[in-house]
């Protein structure tokens, strides 16, 4: 009994010694250096890197569909991936909570959530449930393909949701984006049924007839949800930009569709009238993202266009990222990062 009561007190000492509340153990012990996950050091990002964020304490961390996620401090480059302890080396969704826990989502092959507490990686296990809510500090997360299933996490537990179908339609659906706007409803933009929004006490949807004007199953779906300066929605659609207004209609729909700019190159009969990712910048100009033609940029009177190559070659965009001192990142397919230097997007190099 005494010598377990000397083991208990032992082990005590070296847990606590990792928050900081003791002495440090040597770091020889065995116990502390599998406590801590180090990452591999590395030199330049991989190619496929699709999510950018920027934590509180100005951390950059950027995921990959390949190869797990990075961590950049300003001075190192560091690579976790599935041998770290993430579930595997797909990121899909990047985001922190009030205590500045880092969560990565992974929609394929499986749905996951891993958190990053900065010491280790914990898988999260989800409970099904039909507990929805809207509390501020909740985070948000998508589920994998055609589920029509969303994750709410309170701090606590996750919770795997199920979204009630949108009128008149019965076919599957998946969520491809997640948006909080300024009066804090949760939006859910899906394929191939539109976008749906949930006040805390009731679900609403913009249907696929409503949204866009090319509509089958194999569309784009709507992989971007934002608002302008004045309170407008935008959703990227497969065919045609509309801006939606959000106000109080005296209609039993929530929403009036305009006509808007209509293709980003101006022609009437544009290829470019559908974006991959949108924001909106310090300055409140829209950010479009498109596939394969750059970026464009709207001021509310004019749009300019910006080339994005890679060894004077065009590449595949697919999302773009406003970080916290309103710096503007590209996520691309097979050429890393991109970042504007205020008058082109550059190539990120560590």
């Amino acid at each position: 009994m005494k010598l377990n009561i000397i083991l208990f007190l032992s082990l005590l000492t070296l847990l606590t010694s990792c928050s900081g509340q003791t002495s440090k153990p040597k770091k020889s012990t065995n116990q502390f250096k599998e406590l801590f996950v180090t990452g591999d050091t590395v030199k330049e990002l991989g190619s496929s890197i699709m999510v950018v964020y920027q934590d509180k304490r100005n951390i950059y961390w950027f995921g990959s569909w390949e190869t797990g996620v990075y961590r950049y401090d300003g001075k190192t480059l560091i690579n976790f991936t599935a041998k770290h302890g993430l579930p595997n080396n797909r990121i899909d969704e990047i985001k922190e909570d009030k205590s500045g826990n880092i969560f990565f989502t992974s929609c394929h092959p499986n749905s996951t959530i891993s958190k990053f507490d900065g010491i280790t990686f914990t898988t999260l296990s989800a409970i099904a449930s039909n507990d929805w809510k809207l509390q501020s500090n909740d985070l948000w997360f998508k589920h994998n393909h055609q589920t029509e299933k969303v994750y709410r996490y309170d701090g606590l537990a996750l919770y795997e949701l199920q979204l009630p179908k949108p009128p008149k339609t019965s076919n599957p659906f998946g969520i491809y984006s997640i948006y909080i706007d300024r009066k804090a409803n949760v939006w859910f933009g899906t394929n191939p049924s539109g976008v749906c929004r949930y006040n805390g006490k009731s679900f609403e949807w913009i249907t696929e007839a409503d949204v866009t004007e090319f509509r089958n199953e194999a569309a784009n779906g709507v992989r971007s949800i934002t608002e302008d300066r004045n309170g407008d929605f935008w959703f990227n659609t497969e065919y045609r930009y509309s801006v939606y207004d959000s106000s109080a209609l005296k209609s039993n729909k929530i929403y009036t569709r305009h006509e808007s700019i209509g293709g980003l190159d101006g022609k009437k009969d544009s290829d470019l009238d559908e974006f991959l990712s949108t924001i909106r910048d310090d300055n409140s100009n829209l950010w479009f993202v498109t596939y394969r033609s750059g970026v464009w940029k709207y001021d509310g009177t004019k749009i300019s266009h910006y080339i994005v190559q890679d060894s004077s070659k065009d590449i595949t965009l697919f999302s773009i990222y406003k970080d916290n001192n309103g710096g503007l990142w590209l996520g691309t397919h097979d050429n890393g990062a991109f970042k504007f230097n205020g008058t082109t997007f550059v190539k990120f190099r560590p």
